[in-house]
């Protein structure tokens, strides 16, 4: 299956639009910091189950998700950061995208152990 078919997919790209928009309003002095740091963890999420679906197998799929996993793990404690540095107020709905995308994600990978037997 092509990886842009993939709902998991689809939905964290819709999470790195989020992420811009919201680091747009990031202090200047956090241009090389934070918000180039959460913009990488975030453009990682879709990029790693990108290359996991144009791998050879499974396993290396499985790995690829687990990458996403960790990167989406990342962007929602820099996110916590940066509201603990007053450089945004109201996350409510990225963190509730962030769950929908873990959700997914983990959905996804427990599809491909059942139908490899890994």
């Amino acid at each position: 299956m092509d990886h842009k078919d993939l709902d998991v997919w689809k939905k964290s790209m819709d999470l790195v639009e989020e992420i811009y928009r919201v680091t747009k309003e990031f202090p200047d002095h956090e241009r090389y910091g934070l918000t180039n740091q959460i913009r990488r963890s975030a453009v990682s999420i879709p990029s790693n189950i990108a290359e996991g679906s144009g791998r050879k197998g499974d396993k290396e799929l499985l790995q690829f998700l687990s990458f996403a996993l960790g990167s989406l793990a990342e962007v929602e404690t820099q996110l916590i950061i940066a509201v603990r540095l007053v450089y945004v107020n109201e996350i409510d709905s990225t963190l509730d995208l962030i769950t929908e995308v873990r959700k997914l994600t983990l959905g996804y990978r427990n599809y491909i152990l059942k139908k490899s037997k890994l």
